[in-house]
């Protein structure tokens, strides 16, 4: 096991624990820390703590935000009929990016998944049925990633909400753009299939 000083160990630790991020990365990135100038350092030390701090979830639509509520519920040009529900924040920030999408959202902030213990009492999914009750939204659209746990949560919500009358959708799955068929698994070609449409 490598001797760090206490001080560097406790930084690698702790850069470890982020997603993606393994021990070698964490040493790059402690070591990148570290040479950084001291007015750097301390600017990536107070960026996270305020953003910590400061960021909430929105008590409209989950998503996260520093104003309650958020700035796409607040946003008067929005099409307010449709919802497109998503599993957490960067699935809106995804969504945005495309700027084809002018609806609201509607952040779970997690999925369904019974192997780890998490139902739909565990997910942002009440808020959502409190939402719809006398509101004017005719279609959700459901965006959640196509696993296991997304289609599943997916499935639930539609059951949940159909005998509500409102329309329920669900994104396309498929051939990624630049994508090659003889490199898609059977269930991408099926979900491709599934997903056709006129042209």
């Amino acid at each position: 096991m490598k001797q760090y000083p206490r001080a560097l160990g406790k930084l690698i630790h702790e850069l470890s624990r982020l997603p993606g991020i393994g021990e070698k990365t964490a040493q790059r990135l402690a070591f990148h820390v570290l040479a950084l100038p001291e007015g750097e350092a301390e600017s990536l030390a107070d960026a996270i703590v305020e953003a910590k701090r400061s960021l909430k979830y929105c008590s409209v639509c989950g998503n996260l935000t520093d104003q309650d509520p958020c700035a796409i519920c607040s946003d008067p040009t929005r099409d307010r009929a449709v919802i497109c529900v998503v599993e957490n924040p960067r699935d809106v920030l995804a969504m945005e990016r495309i700027r084809e999408y002018h609806g609201l959202y509607h952040v779970l902030n997690g999925v369904i998944s019974p192997m780890d213990g998490i139902g739909p009492e565990d997910i942002n999914l009440r808020s959502l049925v409190v939402r719809l009750q006398g509101s004017d939204v005719k279609e959700l659209i459901m965006a959640t990633n196509p696993n296991l746990e997304g289609e599943a949560t997916a499935m639930y919500i539609a059951r949940l909400l159909k005998p509500v009358g409102i329309r329920i959708s669900r994104i396309a799955n498929g051939i990624p753009i630049g994508g090659d068929l003889e490199y898609a698994d059977s269930e991408t070609l099926l979900k491709a299939m599934e997903g056709r449409r006129e042209l």
